[in-house]
């Protein structure tokens, strides 16, 4: 890159690097290492590392308040309990100052060396968000990318709103970008689907499928099958409709089996035979309307849970505002 592509941009735009944590002590300072390396190198900014503390139970805050007491441009807030990567994505939004905002996760699986590039594209080519993409899943176990590729296939079929496949939170944005986002207050929040839902135009960038570089991951099969549903129930109401569906080709079968049966009755009478089959259908039957029920119960917890009005996450420590 050109010495003065960031002419227009002196002195001194404000960046802030927003990294969500929960038990991540061993990956937070090879984290911090990689991305001051990238701050040095763009010298015509000014840089701010907001950590967000998700309740970790290991030494993850100690390690913060050490890297605070180092470095000046060191932040943190921890929640008083594990309120998800969701919760600590929107605290670092509302507690930024930054001209251009960035989503990092602190296991290196986000690469701090597509900064400068992702910068570029924003300032020079008119973008008001830079995303990335992972385009392989190497390292992933087989069952998980099968379901991961399912999922996008699926959610793009039913939502109104187009996901990339394999896109990560890992992106940079303007402010204004980020305060549309956090002006998107509900409680079940799926940044994904937010960040599509809120416009804006973005350029994507394409990686190779990095591994973290210490711990391990928090995201089970179990978890992210959870957050795969809230994320079809915040942004599509397909399944209420395909369920409504069923009960209406289920009655008309219905129906037409009761006239039959009628018919066969009065014509050869009514033989005892066919029990099991008739077993079978009930359970069948059974086993649709529990479907529907679940299908209807989603969306009934989402909306119970958003007229609750509880707080999307609770601080119990800050460096922030004299906390």
């Amino acid at each position: 890159m050109e010495e003065n592509e960031y002419a227009n941009e002196k002195i001194y735009k404000l960046i802030s690097i927003v990294v969500p944590c929960y038990n991540e002590e061993e990956a937070i300072p090879l984290f911090y290492n990689e991305i001051r390396v990238v701050a040095d190198q763009l010298k015509d900014f000014t840089f701010e590392f907001l950590f967000i503390d998700d309740g970790s139970e290991d030494r993850t805050m100690a390690v913060l308040a050490d890297l605070r007491n180092k470095d000046k441009r060191v932040r943190y807030i921890s929640f008083s309990r594990n309120f998800g990567k969701e919760a600590a994505i929107f605290a670092g939004f509302e507690h930024t100052t930054g001209d251009y905002i960035a989503v990092m996760d602190a296991d290196l699986q986000d690469p701090p060396s597509l900064l400068p590039e992702m910068l570029h594209c924003i300032i020079n080519e008119g973008c008001d968000c830079a995303a990335t993409r992972r385009v392989s899943r190497k390292g992933e176990p087989p069952i998980r990318s099968f379901f991961a590729n399912i999922f996008y296939r699926v959610f793009n079929k039913i939502s109104h709103i187009d996901m990339v496949e394999g896109a990560r939170d890992f992106r940079l944005m303007k402010r204004q970008m980020v305060e549309a986002i956090k002006s998107v207050g509900e409680y079940n929040r799926f940044s994904k689907g937010i960040y599509q839902w809120v416009g804006f135009k973005t350029k994507w960038f394409e990686y190779e499928n990095l591994e973290r570089v210490a711990g391990k991951t928090k995201w089970s099969f179990w978890k992210l099958y959870l957050y795969s549903i809230d994320g079809m129930v915040a942004y599509s109401t397909v399944p209420l409709a395909i369920a409504s569906l069923m009960g209406i080709i289920f009655c008309l079968l219905s129906f037409i089996m009761i006239t039959v049966i009628v018919i066969r009755t009065l014509i050869w009478g009514d033989p005892v035979s066919g029990w099991p089959s008739l077993a079978s259908l009930v359970m069948f039957m059974g086993g649709i309307q529990l479907l529907c029920i679940g299908i209807i119960g989603q969306y009934l917890a989402k909306t119970y849970l958003e007229t609750k009005r509880r707080p999307i996450y609770i601080k119990s420590q800050s460096d922030i505002g004299g906390n």
